[in-house]
């Protein structure tokens, strides 16, 4: 019998064993933390991806194939919208991984398909129709701008094109808020989907500061890796998603 390890048994261990793992003890509600914090989730993001650059860009690059592939195929191309907090559940397993003393493997991305994917499916569905709801009143408010405005562009307009700017900001913040720490309650804590948008987004609320300055430094570093041929995002990807898991650790964990 063949006694060699099987190189996927990391991304197969149950959620139970993951859970039970954690260091220190849940705070349901969030804890409210200094504003500094939101450059520390992209720093701790940054340390994890340095754990194993070269699977962390393999994985990078068969999440961007995979919702390539899905968006590319008609009637198909909503489940992306599904699919990503599957992913991301995996992932943050394999960033659980790392925080055990293990280390990240690339079917660790998929790991999220055996750890309460029904809870993380749902997530997918819920932000589904928050963007449709989203897109279609950022229309609304876009056409009636466009009916007042007309083909002028002066200073007179300025007013009615950032509305609807504005619009879509104020949505999607709360939006992102609500969604950004969804999947690891539901994977480690085992939440409902609905559970986890509620508590995300207090969470995120009651730590708005850092929140910000973790939104605009991640918007910073959009651009930056979007300029080499967007070959930058085979870094941004898993860094950005490992802060997610760093975020999630330090407003849910006592230290």
């Amino acid at each position: 019998m063949n006694s060699e390890p099987n190189p996927f048994e990391a991304a197969a261990v149950g959620v139970d064993q993951h859970r039970d793992a954690v260091i220190g003890s849940f705070v349901p509600e969030g804890r409210c933390l200094p504003v500094g914090h939101g450059f520390q989730w992209l720093a701790r993001g940054w340390a994890i991806f340095r754990t194993a650059p070269g699977t962390w860009m393999g994985i990078a690059v068969v999440f961007m194939l995979l919702m390539l592939a899905v968006s590319s195929v008609p009637f198909l191309d909503v489940a992306v919208n599904l699919l990503i907090p599957v992913l991301i559940g995996g992932v943050s397993i394999g960033c659980k991984e790392i925080d055990d003393g293990g280390e990240v493997r690339f079917m660790h991305l998929f790991a999220g398909f055996t750890s309460n994917p029904g809870g993380l499916l749902l997530i997918g569905l819920l932000y589904l129709a928050a963007m449709l709801v989203l897109s279609a009143v950022v229309g609304v408010v876009v056409a009636l701008a466009t009916m007042l405005v007309g083909s002028r562009y002066d200073a007179a307009s300025l007013p009615l094109l950032s509305l609807g700017f504005l619009t879509t900001l104020l949505l999607f913040v709360p939006m992102a808020m609500a969604i950004w720490l969804a999947p690891p309650l539901v994977v480690f804590q085992r939440l409902s989907a609905v559970q986890a948008i509620k508590t995300s987004f207090f969470a995120a609320w009651r730590n708005f500061a850092p929140f910000c300055l973790y939104g605009l430094l991640v918007l910073l570093a959009a651009v930056i890796a979007s300029l080499p041929l967007l070959l930058g995002w085979l870094v941004l990807l898993p860094v950005l998603y490992a802060s997610l898991y760093a975020f999630y650790r330090d407003v849910f964990f006592e230290r």
